[in-house]
């Protein structure tokens, strides 16, 4: 959120024995360690040419893991302010259609590189596709829409990309200035279907909820403060910095991994989920990524069904679906708006015929509706830096990590946290699996990861962290916020992670492991705080 406003042991997944699995989860954890450290006119069609390792209509994941990858595709210069950047026109495409890319740049021209994100032997990252030369231009200063202050770019489109050949998965877009200096534009290549697949959802609602770019953002106004914020923030605008922080530091090491674990994957956002919950029929598990705050009631609802009917869930993060939205089109663009009110919810407009949809807190009235009945935790507070300490050392998502009950993990728990709150609506049983002693301001708490089931077979696990996909880098030159977590907490997370990853990977989790153990009352006793035994 970072905002300023108010014990169980079974059989292993995929069939393995025990001492195979643990052999298979401690080698891929220790590969991660090491390979981390280790002349267009403005308006032309950009069409795929020969890039390196261009993929065709014959790609297979196997095939894709098995080609080189490109360690060039960090950021080397970002240069100043408005040196070159850009935005999509769709924050997502299916393989072969083509999106709009709309530039501004002080360089005469540059040119657009394609990078696909997976494990690739550790270069994390490989060229799919690059353009030949884009005239360049600066475009016209952004416009601010009043009343709910959001900033719209309208900027002329520079190129239209089309993705033959792309192959399903997260990208970054790097936009090199012919005066040296680059910016990214994420993109999601989206699967049409999930079925027999894990499906990575991005957060891209709440990349846009604290986007500053133009001035505004769903936290703060021109001037700083909350209450000169945006009440809706447009797609049709750059992302700050680097242009892709959010994807970068909550979800790129998480894509990484699950690449390079093998595991058949899908793609989409929480967007697109929204907008085609087909997407989620058949899927084995559905992975929420390390900052999810933003979620639309829809999204919600179609996430839970799929739960219901047998797809596990985990949520890498904190603060998830903590806030209600709504998606607006921009002409006859759908969902390029997202709308949040937050504490003013009653000066939204759309609230006079629509009393049960305001866009503030899912657990705030007048449609409460706390997170926790999908999460299993409810978020509680900001900010807080504390040890992750274990609590069932002995439950399969622990396993091969050589835990014991006490063992602890330096700043894991941050900056944003999670709790099992027994008097807040709760799937039962539910299994707090690590259970970590915090103060937030001046309060004392916890912060709990916790796996509960259901009937359908279905397993779900929440971190309890908002640090969870941060500390798969943790220890490594990579990139991103390590908040001093070292390389032991690294191989902690990362091994506790392809747990669940190769877990839910296999259907219906308890069709191979055993539902949750629910301890509730033994962690907590009566109390209604929180702060109990």
């Amino acid at each position: 959120m970072e905002r300023g406003d108010g014990a169980g042991s079974g059989v292993p997944p995929g069939g393995l024995g025990r001492r195979r699995f643990l052999g298979v989860a401690v080698a891929g954890a220790a590969s991660l360690t090491a390979g981390a450290v280790a002349g267009c006119d403005s308006t032309a069609e950009v069409r795929p040419g020969a890039a390196p390792g261009r993929t065709g209509s014959g790609w297979s994941a196997a095939g894709e893991r098995r080609r080189a990858g490109s360690p060039d595709w960090r950021i080397r210069s970002p240069g100043p302010p408005g040196a070159i950047e850009g935005y999509a026109d769709r924050v997502s495409v299916l393989p072969e259609e083509s999106f709009g890319l709309h530039v501004s740049t002080t360089a005469p021209g540059f040119r657009v590189s394609a990078y696909r994100i997976g494990w690739y032997g550790g270069a994390q990252a490989r060229l799919v596709w690059r353009s030949g030369r884009v005239a360049g231009r600066r475009q016209r200063a952004p416009r601010v829409e009043n009343g709910t202050r959001t900033v719209q770019a309208d900027w002329e489109r520079s190129a239209t990309v089309r993705t033959g050949g792309w192959p399903e998965g997260a990208y970054l877009l790097r936009l090199d200035a012919e005066n040296g200096h680059q910016r990214y534009v994420p993109m999601i290549v989206r699967s049409a279907s999930a079925s027999g697949a894990t499906l990575l959802m991005h957060a891209v609602a709440t990349w846009q909820a604290y986007n500053w770019w133009g001035g505004y953002s769903l936290y703060k106004g021109e001037d700083g403060g909350y209450g000169s914020r945006s009440l809706a923030v447009s797609f049709d605008r750059p992302y700050d910095r680097n242009g892709a922080e959010k994807f970068l530091v909550y979800e790129r090491a998480a894509v990484v991994l699950a690449e390079r674990l093998r595991i058949p994957l899908a793609y989409t956002t929480g967007v697109d989920v929204h907008l085609a919950p087909s997407v989620l029929r058949g899927a084995t598990a559905v992975v929420s990524l390390g900052h999810d705050e933003y979620w639309t009631p829809e999204q919600r609802r179609y996430v839970t069904r799929a739960r219901d009917a047998g797809t596990n869930l985990a949520f890498l993060g904190a603060n998830s679906c903590y806030r209600r939205i709504r998606l607006e089109p921009a002409g006859a663009r759908a969902a390029r708006t997202v709308v949040c009110y937050k504490t003013d919810y009653r000066n939204d407009p759309y609230l006079a015929d629509h009393p049960s949809m305001p866009t503030d807190d899912f657990r705030s009235p007048p449609a409460a509706d706390p997170e926790s009945s999908m999460t299993g935790v409810l978020y509680e507070g900001y900010p807080t830096d504390a040890p992750y300490v274990v609590h069932s050392a002995d439950h399969w998502v622990f396993a091969g990590t050589g835990v014991e009950k006490g063992d602890s993990f330096d700043h894991l728990v941050g900056v944003e946290y999670d709790r099992v709150t027994p008097e807040a609506p709760t799937p039962r049983p539910i299994e707090i699996v690590a259970h970590s002693p915090l103060v937030c301001k001046g309060r004392g708490s916890h912060s709990d990861s916790a796996y509960y089931t259901v009937p359908s077979g279905a397993g779900v696990f929440a971190s309890g962290t908002m640090r969870w996909v941060e500390a798969l880098m943790a220890g490594t030159k990579e990139n991103g916020r390590n908040h001093g977590m070292d390389a032991r907490t690294g191989t902690f997370v990362t091994r506790t992670t392809e747990n669940v990853f190769r877990a839910f990977a296999a259907g219906p989790v308890t069709k191979e492991l055993p539902a949750a153990h629910d301890n509730v009352r033994s962690v907590y006793g009566h109390t209604a705080d929180g702060t109990g035994p």
